[in-house]
């Protein structure tokens, strides 16, 4: 009877000290600019429960995806080391390898060794297999769960982009045996209709590639054939990815958890779920902004309802900023009736402007994190030793080497935040902020993106700009400013040369 008692006492300690870790949740967007939602300045589109969580939060007005782009943000997020240091972090195939090496210790890795149940929940993106790929009618050997995921059920890459299908932790899910799927970026595989060639068949035309395989009316990039049973339907891919994560949570109630909710939702294509079809009055894309509050919201109801909100920590941002017209014809320029996505910044997905990487960031967490507005910088890349910290992980050396304790930030009590921010663009330009000036290097490539008519910030002469009088960076300040421009210039390449560390 003492042994049982002893035991019952032990278990029950275990269990109130382990829920004293704050659960954590990340709820990453794709493709939300700074000034899509209305907490951060919209009013043509409302985002009722992202301005709730902003309300009882902190909201950051200078946070930072490290790059412009969607499969570099994502490397650097789950690592804690800058993209543009490892060839192959590009925008990946659907195709690609797994681009996280598996014997390095990742930010669900660490949180994992910390106790936590951990998940990956929607868009991947970062690769799948070894060297010679994913094996999608078996075993996929490497993915999130052979780097620190307990559990994940993710779209392999975009959803623009095929295989059009489900991955739950090694297995396609629904797949039929019998219908194998086949693909390739290289050459057409079987006998599916693509784009170029069957444009009745669509029911979204394009405005630049994506003119491959059709898949539910779609015509995505890439080449498909076979597993019909296991294919998506876009306008369900909110609804699923929002109930896995629901269950997840239900799930792991009683214990620490981490969940990755990595949403398809703004990306293209845009194709909204029937409940928010119409809604917005911006077409599609404010009609995916929408869908992507209600996720927001149900994750919210759901902490809510389990009386988990006081110890979970829930953080919301985007991997780049906007697109509009990303190879779809789905009138986003043409509706946006006065919408600026990214606020007042310039350029956007893909530049090295500020709109490219200047996103929405809140970090909610009652009772520990006070409501208010920060001016802290913030780069995502510090998540992984912010939460580190958090945790009382122990860091090695080789763990996370560009991510910064920027803790004291997160919680509110730092107004500061991180001495420096990187920046990377589509085509590898590298811009560095630090205080009120803004560097962007020198780098190749066009002006303008020919599709997008984006602004790349591409530029044969360096620039330089003052963010604080000139937030727009309308006036390059290099000519006027020489001595500045090598200043920055030495800076930003000591870091390139990895002369700078969090250890010194």
């Amino acid at each position: 009877m003492k042994r049982i008692v002893q035991l019952f006492i032990f278990l029950f300690c275990t269990t109130l000290f382990a829920q004293q870790k704050p659960n954590i949740v990340l709820i990453y967007a794709d493709d939300l600019g700074f000034g899509d939602v209305s907490c951060y300045g919209a009013t043509k589109v409302k985002t009722p429960n992202i301005d709730a969580l902003a309300k009882k939060g902190l909201k950051f007005n200078q946070a930072y995806a490290t790059s412009s782009t969607c499969t570099p943000s994502r490397f650097s997020l789950l690592t804690g080391k800058y993209a543009w240091r490892k060839s192959g972090t590009n925008i990946a195939p659907g195709d690609a390898s797994l681009i996280i090496p598996t014997n390095i210790t990742t930010l669900p890795g660490m949180l994992k060794a910390s106790g936590y149940k951990t998940a990956a929940i929607g868009k991947w993106h970062l690769g799948l297999g070894g060297k010679e790929g994913p094996n999608w009618n078996g075993e996929i050997k490497k993915g999130p769960l052979d780097i620190g995921f307990d559990y994940c059920f993710v779209i392999p890459a975009t959803a623009d982009r095929v295989p059009t299908v489900y991955l739950e932790n090694k297995h396609i899910v629904n797949l039929d045996s019998k219908d194998p799927i086949l693909v390739s970026y290289h050459q057409k595989v079987g006998n599916e209709p693509t784009g170029a060639e069957n444009p009745e068949l669509l029911k979204m035309k394009l405005s630049e590639g994506h003119a491959q395989t059709i898949v539910n009316g779609i015509s995505r990039i890439g080449y498909m054939s076979g597993g019909h049973s296991a294919r998506w339907k876009d306008e369900d891919l909110a609804v699923d990815i929002t109930r896995k994560s629901i269950s997840f949570i239900e799930e792991n109630k009683n214990k620490p958890f981490f969940l990755y909710l990595a949403t398809n939702d703004i990306h293209v294509p845009r194709s909204p779920n029937t409940m928010f079809v119409g809604k917005s009055g911006l077409g599609p894309r404010g009609d995916v902004i929408l869908q992507l509050d209600w996720t927001v919201g149900q994750i919210m109801k759901t902490l809510d309802s389990l009386q988990l909100s006081e110890n979970t920590l829930v953080i919301f941002s985007s991997d780049n900023g906007p697109v509009l017209d990303d190879g779809y014809v789905d009138f986003a320029n043409e509706m946006l009736n006065g919408h600026k996505p990214a606020g007042i910044y310039r350029g956007g997905k893909y530049s090295a402007f500020d709109a490219g990487t200047r996103v929405p960031f809140i970090a909610s967490w009652p009772g520990a994190i006070g409501a208010g507005v920060s001016e802290a910088k913030l780069s995502q890349v510090d998540l992984y030793h912010s939460l580190a910290q958090l945790v009382a992980y122990p860091l090695k050396k080789e763990d996370a080497p560009d991510s910064f304790n920027q803790l004291p930030a997160l919680m509110g009590k730092d107004k500061k935040g991180r001495a420096y921010i990187i920046q990377h663009a589509l085509n590898g330009t590298l811009s560095y902020i630090k205080g009120d000036w803004k560097y962007i290097e020198p780098g190749k490539g066009p002006k303008i993106q020919a599709v997008t008519h984006i602004e790349l910030g591409n530029s044969d002469q360096p620039q330089l700009y003052d963010m604080k009088k000139d937030p727009t960076e309308s006036k390059n300040l290099s000519l006027k400013n020489v001595k500045k421009v090598q200043e920055m210039a030495r800076e930003l390449n000591k870091i390139k040369n990895n002369q700078e560390s969090r250890f010194l």
